[in-house]
């Protein structure tokens, strides 16, 4: 049986650590994992929010790239924060990569990251 799934990989987001795709298509819809603060270069995180709150976007437009796809074809967007008093200031960076109209979005306050890290994206985009 065939797969409707296209897996996508890119050098220029960290490598997956588990058993997931950094983002699959199917039907012309992007989903992508959740992408935390990692360098892909390095494969370690920063420990200031803002620059892992930057390096989360890096590597979600890097993974939208490969998939054909760029900020703009975003329709949603999840933010998962380790603290939601952090909350303002991921929102000041996170409008910083979108323009109008903005994306449907969930913020929400989890237990915890992978990797201890502060915050984690995650978007749905649609192939233009």
């Amino acid at each position: 049986m065939m797969s409707n799934k296209t897996p996508v990989q890119t050098n220029d987001a960290p490598d997956a650590i588990g058993p997931y795709s950094q983002a699959v298509i199917t039907e012309g819809v992007v989903y992508t994992s959740g992408q935390i603060g990692l360098d892909p270069e390095t494969m370690t995180m920063q420990d200031s929010l803002e620059d892992q709150a930057h390096q989360v976007m890096q590597n979600v437009k890097a993974v939208l790239k490969e998939a054909g796809c760029d900020m703009n074809d975003v329709i949603k967007a999840m933010i998962f924060l380790k603290d939601m008093d952090d909350f303002h200031h991921v929102n000041d960076i996170y409008a910083s990569y979108f323009k109008e109209p903005y994306p449907a979005r969930s913020a929400i306050a989890v237990a915890q990251l992978p990797k201890d890290a502060r915050v984690e994206v995650e978007v749905i985009a649609k192939q233009s």
